[in-house]
Order: C-alpha cells, then structure tokens, then sequence
C-alpha cells in the first residue's frame, strides 16, 4: 500500500512506502528520520535519535553481522544523511555490558558509567568515523530491530507532570511503560532493558522528564507507532484543556503591532548591550499568540522560576528564563508616558539581569564538583516581557532561533502539564549535571571554532552591486550576519539570496513563525532620506537586535552636460548621497551605538579623486574629499565606543555601477584608447581597466575583491586601534599618497 503526506491532527504523517521501497536498509533509516524531523510536534531541532540494526557483511571476515546504526552526535533528524549516523558491532557494544558490571564504581553518573563512552570507538564497525551519541545504549540494548526516541511537546507535558508515571498507564495503556528520570547513557540503557526483560510486550516507554522512546521490528511500523504515541498524547491534553484559564488566565495583554514596535526599537539596543557584557549575542525576537499567552499569564512568573525539563531544552535556555514583572499597560498614552513607562522597563531589566546572574552562581557554586567545566556566561539566553513576548539570544542567530525555538516548546510542555497536573522541572542538580557533565564539555569542544565575525551584525549599504556586493559576500564568509541593503530592493534581496544559498539560513525550519531568518536579509534603503534609514535600522534590530558595523558603498558619479558644466541640480544630487547620505547613515546610528554600548566600526567609502585633482568631475571629486573630511570629524565625534574609517578606491570598472557604458565608451573616446564600439560591455571595460591599471606602480586592475579585502580588515578587530584614517586601494597612484 502506498502512502501519502497525510495529516493527523496533531502530527503529520509523511512516509511514502513507493519511496522508502526503493532504499536500502541504512537509506530506509536516513528516510525514516527525514520523515520524523521534518515536524517540530515531533522532536527538537538537532534533538531525538533512531537506529536500525542492520545484517551487513564484515569488510574484513565478508560474514553477515549486526550492526547498529545510529544518528551521531551533533546530527538533526531533518536534514540526516548516512554519513551523519554512527555504526557499531552490535556483539561489541553489548559485550561492555558486563565489562562495566564488572566496574568496582559502577551506577549512574558514576566516572564508570561516563568512561564507557569512551569504549564506543571500540565498537565502530567499518571505520566510521562518526563519534556516537551518548544515547548510543538506549538504543543498542533494546532487543527490537529499530527504535525510535523524540521529543514532542506532548508526551514531554505527560513525563514532566507530578502524575506522570499515572497518566502513562491512563492514556496508553499496558503497551507503554514508563521510567523515571535518569540522565542519558549506560545506566539509562541498562534500566531499560531491564524494563523490557521484565515485560517483553511493551512497545515504547515514556521517559520521565525526558521524552518517548519507542520500538518495533518492522521500521514503517516504528514510524507509525512514534506519531500514534504523540497523537494519543496530545488529544488527552487537549481533552484537559483550559481553555481561558490557561496559565491561570490573562494578567496583561499584549501591546499591539504599533507600540510594541516603538518599544523594541528603542530598548532592543540597549537590552543587548546589557546581555553582551561576557560575550556578544545575537537576538531572536518571538510574540506568537502561544508565547504571548504564557508570558502575560498569572502563571508565567511561578513557572518561569522553575525552569525546563527536558536536557534538550535547558542546555539551550538555560535553568531558567528571566521573566520581567512590568505592566505593558503603562506604555501608553504621550510620549512622556511611555518614556516613563520604557524606562521603569529598563530599571526592572537592570534589576533582573542582577539578580539572575548572582543566581546563576549561586546554582553553579552549590551544584560543581571538583572537576566541572567553568561557569559559563551568567547571562540569561532567554527574556519575558509581558505585553512584548520572549527575547531570545545566542552567540548567533541559529542558536538564537533555536533557544527561542526550544522555549517555545517548554512552554508548550507546561501547558500540557498543567492541564493534566501540574509541572514539575528537573531538580537544580540534576539540571547542573546535564549542563555542565564532561561529555556534553567534550562535545562543545569538538565543534568547530566561531568565525571571526560569527556574533556580527553588519549593515552594508550599497550591497546590491560593485563593491558593496563584494563586502558583503566577504563579510559572510567570516560568519557575520548581514543586512544587504541598497536604494535597488530587489538586487539587494539578490545578494541576500546568494548568501542564503551558500551559508544556509542557519538551524531551525522556515514556517515555525519566529521572526528573524538566517544570516543575511535584504532590505531597500535611500541614505538621502532619514525615514529610510531608520526603516532599515528597524528590520536589522527585528532580525537580530542590534548593530555592530556599517559599511557603505554607495555612490553616485554624474558626469558634466556637453558644455563641461554640472547643474545645480547635479551638484546637489551629487553631495546628497556621496557626503550627506553618509552622514545621515551615522548620525541615525548614532543613538543605537550609544544604547548598546558595544564597541563599533563605520568604514564609509571615499575615492582617491578626494586628493587628486582633475578635469570633468568636479562635483564627484569635491564630494568626496568632503567625505574624507567627514570621516575624520566622525571619528573625533564618535570616539572611543566607535571607529570610523574610509577605502578609497580608484577606477573600479568591473561590476561598478559608476561605470555604465556610455561612461566608459566616453573615457575610452577621452585616452584615445581604440576599441570596436560593438564590442560586448566587459570587452569595453576590460580595456579600460588595463589602462587605468598601468598607470598605477603595481601595474594591476583594481577589483570589488580588493575594495572588500580592504573594507574587512578596517571593518574588523584586526584594525581595532585604527580610526580616522583613510586606505587608499589604488594599485599605487603615486598622486594619491596622503600629504
């Protein structure tokens, strides 16, 4: 029988016995996870696992053995491929079973039971070189050929209700078992095989506080039964609902679209500053009625306080949120009201983040042992404010987005457990050694590091073509997010796109209703026009609540009419965007900087025609020694939280829009320069290009790349002390050098 997309009412249904018919057995579990990630009711963003034990042949002996395959450390179910699942000898990994039985110190959280993670390379069957998941027993030591363990928000409410072991046997019956918390690894396989030694019919078993981990010989059937589980879960929870007096019922109501805007924008900069004090973060904004509902809860201060249940969540959320007691209904009324109103916000803010941080010590002070990791960041990844929603943060927007994601998900749990009981999170230490254990340490570790722009925001006007597009292409690659904006929207988007394509749109799935994206949006800007400006400074906080740098290319050349002259019109349209735009670019900044608080970096674009005298483009080469000069006035202005530098190009054709081909045809006509008028545009500039070039020392075509390379490093921490300058990228025109 063939099967297509189907939906339940609480899960969606998506194998298709046609396809998986035609994989192999390692293909049908690759299909089979694909399938289960693709729906976030299902399991967490990078969380939950599956396995198939598989008959293959031994590369060394060529006689059939059992293998294990099981998604590694470190992979997501959404986007698994084969090479992101571990494979291990079966008869291998069960004979460390009495190897550690046989352990003096043996027992969970034992440095028994941690050590034998590091047995599990012994086991690897045909040199795999992906490192198995510490969830590698769970699976192994369940006799069913293929399993099936996630973490949906439904059966999770059942494992962190008070009446959870009860509400197991009410809602699934004698086909489902149960057992209590233990962290993952050795001991938890083992209590499990246990479980299934002692009742061989049992088909799954709600882990409590934890999740679902469920079995079955056939992998279409274990597929099945995992959505039939969290169906059957949710509609028991939706047969409790309560309706309006859900979380106790409403306390606040939101501030609507308009204010509450008004409010982000002015306290999103300042709030970042203050979470970025250790370390910079990048923030996803979440006001879905689903959150709402919860954070303007008569509840959502108690439940807050007790924090997340399920390792997956709090090792991304934290212990705990900070949930912020301000009444939204003060933000009202004359702009004196609400300044009043934002600012008894940020004092209630400045409060909190003092008191969650002297918290966060005192949990990790009476919860280390002797060899723990270091504290890490004391600040929260996650705040509540009603009337607002949740501000999430992380080291970049992936993680941000998945930390909003995963509170999303907790909030859901306490939902769902409130309606059939009432929530209950993991004990402080409990919680302590799923954060700080030494395996989770290791797995941190063996991450890649951070790129060094990685926690970045930078805004590149100008991004829709030449230059510009060129930064912002060599921005991303560092890691930064950016915000390629240009007064050309759609070549803007364009670039944006580009970036996506290459570096993804970071982890969490599109539709889940977070706001935000990935690491580069588009966005359409005119530097000549203030209210443009501050549209874009809007979408880049709402995107990710900050800036740290802005770059900006754009500029306009106009050439004389046929009499030699520039019109007053031209004149102006010329300083408006060269030296103003510029100018009104910075100085809209200027507040945003001051809030954050962070160290920042300008690198505005001048020309080396702003020292260089010449005849027929009086109007641009004015402007731009106007805008070497404002560069140094900023700087000044600025100083010390903000460094303002400029490149000065010289004869960018390629990709430049200053270089049109009426343009470069006249500059041709100008040198004397033969060319076929029918020749293709690049023919056209190419010629002009070697001409320019060997008029420089180093003989070379001046490029958008070399521009980047040069806005990059005046853009980074490499030039962390430099401010107030001007780098010429000119190939060496020896009229340029700065007197």
């Amino acid at each position: 029988m063939s099967t297509t997309a189907q939906s339940l009412k609480h899960v969606h249904r998506h194998w298709n016995d046609d396809e998986a018919a035609k994989l192999s057995p390692a293909e049908r579990l690759v299909y089979r996870s694909n399938c289960l990630g693709k729906d976030q009711r299902i399991t967490n963003t990078g969380g939950g696992n599956t396995s198939s034990k598989i008959m293959v042949a031994d590369p060394l002996t060529g006689q059939e053995t059992d293998v294990l395959w099981v998604k590694g450390s470190g992979g997501d179910l959404r986007t698994a491929k084969v090479e992101n699942f571990a494979s291990l000898y079966m008869n291998k990994l069960l004979g460390l079973i009495p190897h550690y039985q046989s352990q003096p110190d043996n027992g969970p959280k034992t440095p028994a039971e941690d050590d034998m993670v590091g047995y599990f390379p012994h086991c690897t069957f045909n040199l795999n070189p992906r490192a198995s998941s510490i969830d590698t027993p769970l699976h192994g030591f369940l006799p069913a050929r293929h399993v099936d363990h996630m973490h949906p928000n439904s059966v999770i409410a059942i494992a962190a209700c008070d009446r959870s072991k009860e509400l197991t046997q009410e809602i699934f019956g004698d086909e489902i078992g149960w057992v209590p918390w233990l962290r993952p690894g050795f001991e938890l396989g083992l209590m499990m095989k246990r479980e299934i030694d002692a009742n061989p019919n049992l088909k799954g078993l709600v882990m409590g506080q934890h999740g679902v981990i469920n079995w079955a010989d056939d992998d279409r059937e274990c597929y099945d039964m995992t959505l039939s589980l969290i169906e059957k879960a949710a509609e028991f929870i939706e047969s409790k609902d309560k309706g309006e007096q859900t979380f106790g019922g409403q306390k606040h109501t939101n501030l609507g679209a308009e204010p509450q805007e008004q409010l982000l924008v002015q306290l999103l900069p300042w709030l970042r500053g203050q979470v970025s004090q250790q370390n910079k973060f990048v923030g996803t904004i979440e006001t879905r009625e689903s959150i709402t509902r919860f954070v303007n809860s008569h509840d959502a201060e108690r439940l807050a306080e007790l924090g997340t249940s399920c390792p997956d969540h709090f090792l991304r959320t934290k212990i705990k949120p900070l949930y912020v007691d301000w009444d939204p209904t003060t933000f009202s009324g004359a702009e004196e009201a609400q300044q009043a109103s934002l600012e008894d916000l940020k004092s209630k803010l400045t409060s909190g983040l003092e008191q969650y941080r002297k918290d966060y010590c005192a949990y990790y002070e009476a919860c280390k042992h002797d060899n723990s990791p270091a504290m890490r960041d004391p600040n929260p990844t996650v705040i509540l404010i009603p009337g607002v929603g949740m501000i999430a943060w992380g080291k970049d927007k992936s993680e941000s987005r998945v930390t909003a994601e995963f509170y999303t998900c907790a909030v859901e749990v306490m939902r769902g457990a409130e309606a059939m009981g009432n929530y209950i999170a993991l004990p402080k230490q409990e919680a302590f050694d799923i954060e700080y254990w030494l395996l989770e340490e290791a797995k941190l570790k063996r991450k890649p590091p951070e790129k060094e722009m990685s926690r970045d925001i930078i805004v590149v006007i100008g991004a829709g073509n030449g230059i510009g597009k060129e930064v912002a292409h060599r921005l991303a690659k560092e890691g930064a997010h950016v915000v390629c904006s240009d007064l050309n929207e759609a070549a803007a988007q364009t670039t944006a796109d580009e970036l996506t394509s290459i570096y993804g749109v970071g982890v969490g799935v599109a539709g889940t209703g977070i706001s935000g994206c990935g690491r580069a949006i588009g966005a359409g800007v005119d530097i000549t026009c203030r209210d443009s400006i501050q549209d874009l400074i809007k979408q880049t906080l709402w995107a990710y609540g900050g800036v740290d740098r802005v770059i900006v290319t754009a500029g306009v050349f106009v050439a004389p009419g046929s009499d030699g002259k520039v019109s007053d019109e031209q004149w102006q349209f010329t300083f408006d965007v060269n030296v103003r735009g510029s100018y009104n670019v910075v100085d809209e900044l200027r507040d945003l900087f001051a809030k954050q608080g962070l160290p920042a970096a300008v690198v505005l674009t001048t020309s080396v025609n702003g020292v260089v005298s010449k005849k027929g483009s009086v109007a641009y080469d004015t402007s731009k020694a106007a805008a070497n000069h404002l560069v140094r006035e900023l700087a000044i202005e600025l100083a010390p939280l903000v460094r303002v530098n400029a490149v000065a190009p010289a004869t960018v054709v390629a990709g430049s829009t200053m270089f049109p081909r009426d343009r470069v045809i006249a500059s041709l006509t100008k040198y004397d320069i033969p060319f076929d008028e029918s020749g293709s545009e690049d023919d056209l500039r190419n010629l002009l290009a070697e001409f320019y070039a060997q008029r420089t020392l180093t003989k070379q075509s001046i490029t958008p790349a070399d521009q980047a390379e040069a806005i990059y490093f005046l853009a980074s921490n490499r030039s962390s002390k430099t401010t107030g300058q001007i780098l010429n990228v000119d190939g060496g025109l020896h009229e340029a050098f700065q007197r």
